[in-house]
Order: structure tokens, then sequence, then C-alpha cells
């Protein structure tokens, strides 16, 4: 009993370190595990449908219990600044002030070029007046640029190609740098950033934040795991797979994971569309979630039995009064949300 209390203070341990380095992290690692549980009794009581046969012991839900609290242990190696990438510029700091400081020079270099202009033009008013109309003119399409990267360094669910071609077309702008060389407004990697098409991470960054779940693996198959403790690496491991096999990091399909695992896989989207403490984004309300998890299942995501059952015992709802924020918790009209059988 007590190397048993010695292995779940371990985990807390391990929960409490990456709830210190991103508070948004911590959160996730306790409520995945919570709607794990949540929808795996769900499962455990029904009685129709395929999974009817399901059935889980106390030994099964402490087994259960342990993969969902370590499911993500391997962002503790995630570096924080991509983890908690609130905007598409922010590195250590979001870079967006950079970016003001440039536009900045941009109008004082208008500036001093209209003074020329009109000390030039002496007394030729109209050719004064000129001047003073184009800087005025360029100064609000300054203004009009600095608001747009502004507007296009927020996280998006979809960034037009139109908007995309402008941030390029500000990038091409010519300004003198430090150094006092001309060059470019944007460099590439801020042209990259400012074009994500949805979220705020690079391909790059993606890529990072998709490599916890190796890490997660690694950690967990490394340890001597005893018998009724067997299948938590399998549990914990396969939260990120698709049922149609194009998930990562192995490729699993529905018939190679366990109902645990797909249980698994479930909680940790719902728990992502709905979270409120993100950086990044607001949390979904449940008719904006639970249509997009139902094209999930549409799309070969998620376990289909699953989310009728999800659905059928209004799982959503009990976790939604436990977590979600009131305004979060709209009438969901289940006859429109995408996937969603009424007669199961």
């Amino acid at each position: 009993m007590q190397l048993e209390e010695l292995f779940e203070g371990f985990i807390q341990l391990i929960n409490t370190a990456i709830d210190d380095k991103s508070a948004y992290t911590g959160g996730h690692c306790a409520r995945v595990p919570a709607l794990t549980m949540m929808l795996a009794e769900a499962v455990n009581r029904t009685e129709q449908g395929p999974l009817k046969d399901f059935v889980m012991t106390e030994k099964d839900r402490r087994e259960l219990k342990i993969a969902g609290l370590l499911h993500d242990c391997g962002k503790i190696t995630t570096p924080v600044h991509v983890v908690d990438k609130a905007t598409k510029l922010q590195t250590l700091f979001d870079r967006i002030h950079l970016l003001d400081t440039r536009f900045e020079v941009l109008k004082r270099d208008a500036e001093i070029a209209m003074l020329r202009e009109v000390a030039g033009a002496g007394s030729d008013v109209r050719r004064s007046d000129a001047a003073k109309q184009e800087h005025a003119a360029r100064i609000a399409q300054l203004d009009q640029d600095r608001e747009f990267l502004r507007h296009c360094n927020i996280g998006c669910e979809s960034m037009s190609e139109g908007e995309q071609q402008r941030v390029r077309q500000i990038a091409s702008y010519r300004w003198l740098g430090v150094d006092g060389k001309e060059c470019n407004f944007l460099n590439d990697d801020e042209v990259e950033n400012l074009t994500i098409s949805s979220g705020t991470l690079t391909a790059a960054e993606r890529e990072t934040i998709n490599h916890h779940i190796d890490v997660t693996i690694k950690m967990l198959d490394s340890l001597p795991w005893p018998k009724h403790l067997k299948n938590v690496p399998e549990y914990a491991g396969g939260h990120h797979e698709r049922m149609d096999g194009k998930g990562y990091p192995r490729g699993l399909t529905r018939e190679q994971m366990s109902v645990q695992a797909r249980v698994m896989g479930i909680a940790d989207i719902f728990e992502a569309l709905t979270a409120k403490d993100r950086p990044y984004k607001k949390g979904k309300s449940l008719t904006e979630s639970l249509t997009i998890l139902g094209n999930f299942k549409l799309g070969g995501h998620v376990d289909p039995d699953l989310f009728d059952i999800f659905i059928r015992e209004k799982v959503y709802l009990d976790y939604a009064f436990q977590f979600l924020h009131p305004e979060q918790i709209d009438d969901v009209e289940l006859g429109m949300i995408p996937g969603v059988n009424l007669g199961t």
C-alpha cells in the first residue's frame, strides 16, 4: 500500500512540475483523466450497441486513471514558449512590438521626406500641399498595415490566401535596419509566422509539440510495470491516434487500439476544444465543440461507437457542469450535430 501511495506521489510530482511550467498544460493533465473516467464509466454501464459487453473492474479503473494522469507526461520536455505560444510572433516575448518600432521608423522617414519636399517647394503652394497630402495618405496606410499585422498575429482557425498575400506585400516594404542597411520590413521567419493559416504554431513548432507523445511513450515504456498496470503505456500512448490510421506517432487503426485508448482520444480532443485557459484561444461552446467532434467521427478521427455513447449518456453535459464556464454551456440541438444518430 505504501508503494502504491509513493507511486501516485511521483505521478503528482510530475504533473506538479508540468503545472508549474505551464499552468494551462497542468489543467489539461487534470481534466483529461476526469473526462476519460466519465466516458469509461458511461461505456461500462451501457447496455446497447457494440460496446455493451465492455466491463471495468476496480483494478481496470485504477489502471485507466493512472494512464490518464500520465498521458502527457512527455510535455515536461516541451519548451514552454512553444506550449504557451499565445500569438504567431511570440517566442520568449511577442515580437509584434518590434514591428511597431519599425512602423514608427517608416512614419518618421515619411515625415522627414515630406518636410524636405515642403522646404524645397519654397513658395510653390501646390507642390507643398501635394507633399502634405501624400504624407497623410502614407501615414494612414502605415497605420492600417500595422493594425492588419496586429490582427494577423492573433491565431485564427482559417487565414485566407488574400490575407497571407497582404502580409507578403507589407514584408516587401524597405526600411533602414539597425545596422543602417536597407532591408525588407519583415524577415522570412516573421512572414512564415504571420501567414500561419490556422492557430499560432509553425510546422516546426507543431512537430515539437507532437513530439511530446513520443517522449511520453518512451518514458512509460521504460518503467517495469506490474501486471495490474501493464496496459498504462498503451492507454496513455494512443490518444493522438486516429481510427483510420492517420494519427501519430504509430499510425494505429481502430482495431489495433484498446477501448480505453480510444476513450482517452475523445477525452483529449473534447477537453482541448472546450478548455477556457488556453493563452491562444477562447474555450468553445458545447455546440461548437460537439460539431467539431461529430465531424471527427464522420472523418474517421474518433471512435464512432464511443461518440454515440458520449452523446447518448450526456457525458459532455456532466463534464460541462463541472469544468466549463456557464456561458459555454449553450442549448445543444443534437439533431444539428454532425454524426449524431438520435435513434441510438
